[in-house]
């Protein structure tokens, strides 16, 4: 079977993205693997099927796929290049809906960016403890649609992410499920830096838009920073991300960034 794709990007975080609205494709775990794999297959972060929403809540579905075969209800990046993916082949104008795991999303085109208004975040614990194998760490995690880990970093620069990304994402602390590990640096006002170690992928990408977004919320919170916080990201994008807050919950969050089509082709399933 032949499968037609589009390969997209979003500030350095690829995917695969595959118009299913017939319903007739069905990916296993291995096919999906690969797939993304970067020397035997197309080469992606994740891999994203858009299909009819049967719920009848939004415009459309997704089915997201990680890069190892697992679904994951949210990305952020992913969601920009998704809701370009739906303007390309429906021709929608505007904004458009569609729904994940982690809820409805709405997305706004703004030319070749994107702004994608997020679920509430939840799950929020700040200043934990963490043993680990170079000492204990403060760690603060929130749920942006999947959940997320944020150690502050003197320079991002010098951070082992591979190393103690690893060593997170599996820790006892965030058991069952674990959880993905954001490296997080003040720059300065309204400006971080974050590095991110993805779980799925199970290593660091050049950008994570949930991380992206947990990062400035827990920023927000803690260094008292004003929505919007810009994010650079390992890639070298800057994105956006804004909020409200009232009563000390973080509403209305949004995710704005590139989302840039790569290239299309065909490849056997």
């Amino acid at each position: 079977m032949l499968l037609e794709f589009t390969k997209m990007n979003g500030a350095g975080n690829d995917f695969v993205l595959v118009d299913n609205r017939a319903g007739s494709i069905h990916l296993t775990p291995d096919q999906v693997v690969r797939l993304c794999h970067r020397q035997r297959g197309i080469g992606a972060d994740g891999l994203l099927l858009l299909e009819p929403c049967r719920s009848g809540r939004a415009d459309w579905a997704w089915a997201f796929y990680n890069s190892d075969g697992s679904m994951a209800d949210m990305c952020g990046n992913g969601a920009r290049c998704f809701a370009r993916f739906i303007q390309k082949v429906t021709g929608a104008s505007g904004q458009t809906t569609f729904e994940t795991g982690a809820g409805v999303i709405t997305a706004t085109f703004h030319g070749d960016r994107v702004t994608v208004g997020l679920t509430s975040p939840k799950d929020e614990r700040l200043r934990e403890s963490v043993p680990t194998t170079a000492g204990k760490l403060e760690v603060h995690s929130v749920n942006t649609g999947v959940p997320h880990a944020v150690v502050y970093v003197p320079d991002a620069d010098q951070v082992k992410v591979q190393q103690v990304g690893a060593e997170l994402r599996y820790h006892d602390h965030f058991k069952p499920r674990g959880t993905n590990v954001n490296f997080a640096q003040v720059l300065g006002p309204g400006l971080i830096r974050v590095r991110t170690y993805e779980r799925g992928v199970e290593g660091e990408t050049l950008a994570c838009g949930t991380g992206v977004t947990a990062s400035a919320l827990v920023t927000a919170r803690l260094h008292q920073f004003q929505s919007p916080v810009s994010v650079r990201v390992q890639g070298g994008d800057l994105l956006e991300v804004g909020f409200r807050e009232e009563a000390g919950r973080f509403t209305e969050v949004r995710l704005t960034g590139p989302a840039d089509f790569v290239f299309e082709g065909r490849t056997l399933l």
